[in-house]
This record gives structure tokens, C-alpha cells and sequence, in this order.
């Protein structure tokens, strides 16, 4: 059974939603999978612009579920999730964790008035290091009091930090996300992705955690090419190799 519901707009807009509503969509292993190869589809499609939302109201997403750990680095944007094309966010209710960076590192992001920020892992004694990035996107003190003391952040106070776009209210997020991608969509597509390039690998200080997850999953990549099996047997067969770049 999928854990992701994908919707391919006429408008060229393409809906993802995070469904696990029963687990507050805390993201699996195999959802993980799951919404990387759906996020890979989308960028070579015709579609202009993806709007991440969470089935129901409760929480956008309760971040990594934790009895069944997934490999997170997959989900996150300009990690695992590697698109020029914009990237919107449309949240309500909690907002914990691991979805805390998904929304950080989105291009644009709608939060409902329910919606709660939470970065609990100091009390957990766990973390994965990219909300580190946090620091560079929103005041530094604002930053440090979400990071080390754990403490909630409302969707007003999101706003007024820049967080998030647009405060709405209550079961309007997907909505006002929507609207905001289907203007998008009817731009140049081109400069979008220009700009977005720009502002991700020249602009915005990434954490040491975000540059070593964008290296490992460039080599990964490699050692998971098709490439990497044939000239290993062209060497072991003693003959040219044929390579096909994928």
C-alpha cells in the first residue's frame, strides 16, 4: 500500500501528500523511497511546480518514524530531492523533527494558523545535523532557542521570522499553496530554476551536515550507475567498456 498520494494537475502543478495520517505521516523507509522516486518523476516531467502537503489537519509530518528508521537524507530538498523546479510546502498542525528541515529547505512554504514548528532532538539525544542550516535562514537567536531548547514555534511567529510565506487559516493551507504554485507555473520556467540554482549553491551558507549529504548522495549515485557495474566488467573481461552515462 503507497504512502504518498501524487496528483498531476492540468495547471501543471503536481500535489504530493505525505498519507499516514494514523502516524501522524512520520515517514518509513519505504515511504522515504517512496517520495524521492516520486519527487524524481516529477522533476522529468512536463509539470512547472510540486506542492508537499500531509493528509489531514493534525500534523504536516511527525518527522522520522522512529520504529522503522528511514534513510531521511532521500527527502530532503537539494539532498535527496535534487530539482531546479519551485518546491512549496502547504502545512497544518505539527511540524516536527526531520519535516521541520523538509520545510526549511522547500523553496516557499503555506502554513495553516494551527500550524506548531518542533525540533525535539537535544531531549532526545539524537540528531542528523542539517537544521544546523536553520541558522542561516531565520535570526540566529530565533534559531538556536528552536535547536537547543526544543521549544515550539507558531505559525505567526514563523511568519514573522520569515520561516514561512503566508499564515492561513485553518484547513486553507493546500489552498493558498496551490494558488501560489499555479502562478508559478505561469512563469518562465528557465529563470525559476536560475534563480533557485543561484540561491542554493551560491547564496544560502549550508550546514556541514547538508554539504556532506550532498556529497555522499553524488557518490552514491556513482556507485549505483549502471557505468560503475560495466567498467568493472570491462576490466574483470579485459575488453573496452561501453558506457551510457546512467
Amino acid at each position: 500500500m503507497p504512502h504518498i498520494q501524487v496528483e498531476n494537475r492540468a495547471s501543471g502543478v503536481t500535489v504530493i501528500t505525505l498519507d499516514r495520517p494514523e502516524k501522524r505521516n512520520a515517514i518509513n523507509a519505504a515511504m522515504a523511497v517512496e517520495l524521492q522516486d516520486a519527487f524524481e518523476r516529477f522533476d522529468q516531467s512536463e509539470q512547472r511546480v510540486v506542492v508537499l502537503t500531509g493528509r489531514g489537519d493534525a500534523a504536516f509530518c511527525g518527522g522520522a518514524d522512529v520504529s522503522d528508521m528511514p534513510e531521511f537524507w532521500r527527502v530532503v530538498p537539494n539532498v535527496g530531492i535534487q530539482t531546479d523546479k519551485p518546491i512549496i510546502v502547504a502545512l497544518s498542525g505539527w511540524c516536527v523533527g526531520g519535516a521541520m528541515v523538509i520545510s526549511m529547505l522547500a523553496d516557499l512554504a503555506v502554513a495553516s494558523e494551527t500550524t506548531q514548528f518542533l525540533y525535539p532532538e537535544a531531549k532526545l539525544g539524537l540528531t542528523g545535523g542539517m537544521i544546523a542550516g536553520l541558522a542561516a535562514r531565520i535570526p540566529h537567536k530565533v534559531a538556536m532557542e528552536v535547536m537547543l531548547l526544543g521549544r515550539p514555534l507558531s505559525a505567526q511567529r514563523a511568519y514573522d521570522v520569515g520561516l514561512v510565506n503566508d499564515v492561513v487559516p485553518a484547513g486553507k493551507h493546500l489552498e493558498a499553496a496551490i494558488a501560489m504554485a499555479e502562478e508559478l507555473a505561469g512563469f518562465a520556467p528557465m529563470v525559476l530554476a536560475t534563480l533557485k540554482r543561484f540561491v542554493n549553491h551560491e547564496i544560502v551558507t549550508l550546514s556541514p551536515a547538508e554539504q556532506a549529504a550532498r556529497t555522499a548522495h553524488a557518490l552514491r549515485a556513482i556507485d549505483m550507475s549502471a557505468d560503475k557495474k560495466e567498467g568493472v566488467a570491462a576490466f574483470l573481461e579485459k575488453r573496452k567498456p561501453r558506457y551510457t552515462g546512467k
